[in-house]
């Protein structure tokens, strides 16, 4: 992956607006009334261009296709994998919600987030679809060699956020369920890498699943189960060098408390273990932009990159250009510039249908981080 040498270089988490006509067609595949599978190729090829470059106006230097042909980040697998066909749970109990009942009804209420498929793991996994993937990956490579961006990534879910989102109901233990979804996933995170994309693995279990997937477990217990969840990752990481991986790090896509949100020094550790380079998590919300000074404390072991969120994914405030250069030059000074570069806090529209930030300022956030990295770059070289 490329590393920010000469100045602060720019990507984001990976999820973006789509386009108005794609949207319909995505969410009408997703049901089921999709009558022409001609009509969603051809859409999101189109949609997929224009994504590309409206992220190198922008300013952004490693750019992806903005996920715009999957309904949510975590959900896709149960189009791809062979396994899911039990039938789902409702709506995840969020422990930091929960605590304020009336704010999550107004927050859920006529949410696509609601009514999102969800089916669980009711016989053995196994990759069955390449389909979506080998398109996936036709139309990215050929948006950047139209583009020609500095870099491109692409974003796949990893085995323990999958298990968050679709549970399960065949193995006998959730390592089990790990491990077999590492097992089948591995075929998309090895087709990603030998198409020459850098891959960024979505790991939201690393931190959401504290208050989410095992809310009543201590700070122990939830450090054994993540050690699990990087030991799985891992074991589908096999033969991928560590500097064309990224990962996420997230503590939930969504305007709330966060009170019970884990602290990054808790896990931090636990998730460098990770045999990847690139290191994405959020940095500029209300509850987690102090935790730069977490680098103080904590060595950033050789080889590995930050990608510290400079802008905000759930509010529609537009960062000033100095606060972004600000919050990269906190990092950038504690880790070493060229171990930085600047990203989102999360995704945009990390289900169809349902985002918080207008689409147009989601751009104008972009143009903004473009600016601060430009100003950051000039104080650090």
């Amino acid at each position: 992956m490329k590393r920010s040498i000469e100045r602060i270089l720019t990507t984001h988490t990976g999820s973006l607006p789509r386009p108005d006509a794609l949207l319909p067609i995505v969410e009408q595949k997703e049901s089921g009334k999709l009558s022409d599978p001609a009509v969603f190729s051809t859409a999101v090829k189109s949609a997929v261009d224009t994504i590309v470059r409206k992220q190198i106006d922008c300013g952004v230097d490693v750019v992806n296709d903005g996920e715009v042909d999957k309904p949510s980040y975590a959900t896709y697998p149960k189009d791809r994998l062979s396994g899911f066909g039990g039938t789902g749970e409702g709506i995840m109990a969020i422990a930091d919600l929960a605590d304020y009942p009336e704010y999550a009804q107004r927050v859920f209420q006529n949410s696509p987030v609601a009514t999102l498929k969800r089916p669980a793991c009711n016989g053995p996994l196994a990759y069955k679809d390449r389909s979506g993937l080998e398109t996936e990956l036709a139309n990215l490579k050929a948006a950047v060699a139209s583009a020609k961006p500095v870099d491109a990534f692409m974003s796949a879910a990893s085995p323990g956020v999958i298990s968050i989102f679709l549970p399960n109901q065949y193995y006998k233990t959730h390592e089990a369920y790990l491990t077999a979804l590492a097992d089948a996933m591995k075929v998309e995170y090895q087709a990603i890498h030998q198409a020459g994309f850098v891959l960024q693995v979505d790991c939201p279990d690393l931190a959401m699943g504290r208050h989410i997937q095992f809310p009543d477990a201590s700070l122990a217990e939830f450090r054994k189960n993540i050690e699990l969840h990087v030991e799985a990752l891992n074991h589908a990481l096999v033969g991928i060098p560590a500097d064309r991986v990224r990962i996420h790090l997230c503590w939930g896509n969504y305007e709330g408390p966060h009170h019970r949100d884990v602290p990054l020094r808790d896990i931090i550790d636990t998730v460098l273990k990770v045999n990847a380079a690139g290191l994405s998590y959020e940095a500029s919300n209300p509850r987690h932009e102090h935790e730069w000074a977490v680098f103080k404390d904590v060595k950033l072991p050789a080889g590995k990159v930050l990608i510290p969120g400079v802008i905000d994914s759930v509010s529609n405030f537009i960062e000033h250009p100095e606060l972004v250069a600000q919050r990269i030059c906190n990092v950038a000074r504690v880790v070493g510039r060229e171990n930085v570069m600047a990203g989102s806090d999360c995704g945009f529209a990390t289900v169809a249908g349902f985002h918080n930030v207008d689409p147009k300022i989601t751009w104008s956030k972009f143009q903004s981080m473009a600016e601060g990295a430009r100003i950051a770059s000039k104080e650090l070289w």
